[in-house]
C-alpha cells in the first residue's frame, strides 16, 4: 500500500526545466567524481606519503561504494520516498566531499570515498523517479537527454582534474563539489516536488556480501604491493578467506532470499558463465586500465595531469561518437560481430599505449591507442548489453545490475593488481606497461567465448521480434 507525501509533481512555480536541471547536475557531479581523481593519483601519493597501490583506493574506494550501493539505492528511494532519499544523498555526497578535502591520511581518504560514493549511487535511481514523475508522456525523451549526463561527467572529470591540480592543489578535487553540492542540496529541497511511497525491500545483506567479497578480494591484492609480501603473508591470507567466505555466502543468500539482490538462476548455465566472465574482463580493460592511462603517461612521458586527462577525453569522445552509430546497426550486425570488433579494438589500444611511440609524439600516439580503446568500448558496448538481457528479458533489472557489478568489479580487481604489482616491483612505468599487454591478451581470450552468447539476429528471424533498443549506457 502505497502513501503521497504531499503534493504531486508538476504545481505551478515549479518549472519542469529547473527540476531536470537540478537532478542533472547532481548526476554530473557523481559522475564526474569517478574519473576526477585519475589524473591525481600521482600527486596523492606524494602529498599523503603513501604508495601508488593504496593511492589507487580514492579510486577503486568510489567505485566499490557504488558497487554496493547502487543495487539497493532504488528500492530504498521508492520506500522512503524519492525526494528525501535524494537530499540525503546530496548531504551525504557533499558533506563527505568536504571531509574528503581535510583528509589528513590515505586510510581516512579511502573511507570517505566509500561514503561519497554511497551518495552518488543514489542519485540515478532516485532523480530518474522525479523526472519520469515530471515530464509524463514525454518522460522517454527525457529519460534519454538525462542518460547522456553520466557520460559526460566521465568525459569531463580527467579535464576537470587537471585544471584543478595545475591551479589549486589535489584537496580541490573534493572541495569542488561542496559549493556546487550545497547549492543544488537547497533547490532540491525547495524544488522538487514529494513523491508517492511504495514499500519495497532492499535486499542490503545481500549487497553486503557481495561488497565484503570484493573488498577482500582488493585488501589482499594491495597487500602484494607491500615490501616482502606473498600470498602466504597474513595481509593476503585473511582478506582472501574474508572474500571466499563472503562469495560463498553470498550465493547461498542468493538461493535462499525470496527476492535476492541477484537472481542465482543468472549465474548458471554456459551462455550466463560466458556473458559474466566477458563482462569481469572487459570492466577490467575498458573501466579498470583506462582510469590508469593518465597515471602511466604521467610516470612514463612526463605529461603533466592536465594533458593527461585529456587523453580520457579523447577515448570519451571515440566511445560516444562510435556507441550511438553501433546501438542502431545491432539490429543488422547481430550482437556477436560488434562485440569481437570491440574486443580487438580495445586490446589494440591496450598494447599501442604500452608500446614506444612510432614517428610522432608520445602524447600523439598515447592519445590514438586511448582513442581506439574508446572506439572499441562504444562498439561492443551496445551489442553487449542487449545480448546480456535477451539471456532472461523478464529479469531486466537484476541483469543491469549484475552486468554493472561484474564490470565494475572487473575494474576495481583489475586496477588493484596492477598497482599493487607496479608498488612491488619499484618500477610503476614499466609493470603498467606490461599489465596493459597482459590484459591486452586475456581480453583477446575472451573472443571464443562470444559465440556462446545470444547472436539477435537468430532470434528476429525465428520469431519476428522487434529490433532491441539501443542500450548504451555500462
Amino acid at each position: 500500500m502505497s502513501s503521497v507525501e504531499t503534493e504531486p509533481p508538476g504545481r505551478p512555480g515549479r518549472p519542469p526545466w529547473l527540476l531536470f536541471a537540478v537532478v542533472s547536475i547532481a548526476l554530473f557531479m557523481s559522475s564526474l567524481d569517478g574519473t576526477i581523481v585519475s589524473t591525481g593519483l600521482p600527486t596523492l601519493r606524494h602529498a599523503l606519503g603513501t604508495s601508488i597501490n593504496w593511492a589507487s583506493w580514492a579510486m577503486t574506494g568510489y567505485q566499490l561504494g557504488l558497487v554496493v550501493a547502487m543495487p539497493i539505492a532504488g528500492r530504498v528511494a521508492d520506500t522512503f520516498g524519492r525526494k528525501r532519499v535524494f537530499l540525503v544523498a546530496a548531504v551525504l555526497f557533499t558533506g563527505s566531499s568536504l571531509l574528503c578535502g581535510l583528509s589528513s591520511n590515505i586510510g581516512m581518504l579511502i573511507g570517505l570515498r566509500v561514503v561519497q560514493a554511497a551518495g552518488g549511487a543514489a542519485f540515478m535511481p532516485s532523480a530518474s523517479g522525479i523526472v519520469m514523475d515530471t515530464f509524463g508522456e514525454h518522460r522517454h525523451r527525457a529519460l534519454g537527454l538525462f542518460s547522456s549526463i553520466f557520460p559526460l561527467g566521465a568525459l569531463v572529470g580527467p579535464i576537470a582534474g587537471g585544471v584543478v591540480l595545475a591551479t589549486w592543489s589535489w584537496r580541490g578535487l573534493f572541495l569542488v563539489n561542496v559549493p556546487i553540492g550545497a547549492a543544488f542540496t537547497l533547490l532540491a529541497w525547495h524544488y522538487l516536488p514529494k513523491s508517492e511511497r511504495h514499500p519495497a525491500r532492499p535486499d542490503v545483506l545481500g549487497a553486503l556480501l557481495m561488497g565484503a567479497a570484493v573488498l577482500g578480494i582488493m585488501m589482499a591484492v594491495t597487500d602484494l604491493g607491500n615490501p616482502g609480501a606473498g600470498v602466504t603473508s597474513p595481509g593476503f591470507a585473511f582478506p582472501f578467506a574474508l572474500s571466499v567466505a563472503s562469495g560463498w555466502a553470498f550465493l547461498r543468500h542468493c538461493a535462499r532470499s525470496e527476492d535476492p539482490l541477484i537472481p542465482l538462476h543468472l549465474l548458471r548455465g554456459r551462455a550466463f558463465a560466458a556473458t559474466n566472465a566477458i563482462n569481469l574482463v572487459w570492466g577490467a580493460c575498458a573501466i579498470g586500465f583506462g582510469s590508469l592511462v593518465p597515471l602511466f603517461s604521467e610516470d612514463r612521458y612526463g605529461l603533466s595531469p592536465l594533458s593527461a586527462g585529456t587523453l580520457l577525453t579523447a577515448r570519451a569522445i571515440g566511445e560516444i561518437l562510435l556507441a550511438v552509430s553501433a546501438s542502431w546497426l545491432i539490429h543488422r550486425t547481430g550482437y556477436r560481430l560488434p562485440i569481437i570488433g570491440g574486443i580487438a579494438l580495445i586490446a589494440g589500444g591496450l598494447a599501442m599505449i604500452a608500446s614506444p611511440p612510432l614517428w610522432v609524439s608520445p602524447y600523439l600516439w598515447l592519445a590514438a591507442g586511448a582513442t581506439l580503446t574508446g572506439l572499441g568500448t562504444g562498439l561492443s558496448a551496445p551489442a553487449a548489453n542487449n545480448a546480456s538481457i535477451e539471456l532472461a528479458p523478464d529479469d531486466v533489472g537484476a541483469i543491469t545490475g549484475l552486468r554493472g557489478a561484474a564490470r565494475q568489479g572487473g575494474a576495481i580487481i583489475g586496477i588493484a593488481l596492477a598497482t599493487s604489482l607496479a608498488a612491488h616491483t619499484g618500477h610503476e612505468a614499466a609493470t603498467l606497461g606490461k599489465s596493459f599487454f597482459v590484459l591486452a591478451a586475456l581480453l583477446a581470450c575472451m573472443a571464443p567465448l562470444v559465440y556462446l552468447v545470444p547472436d539477435g539476429r537468430e532470434g528476429q528471424a525465428a520469431g519476428g521480434a522487434e529490433a532491441p533498443q539501443p542500450l548504451v549506457a555500462h
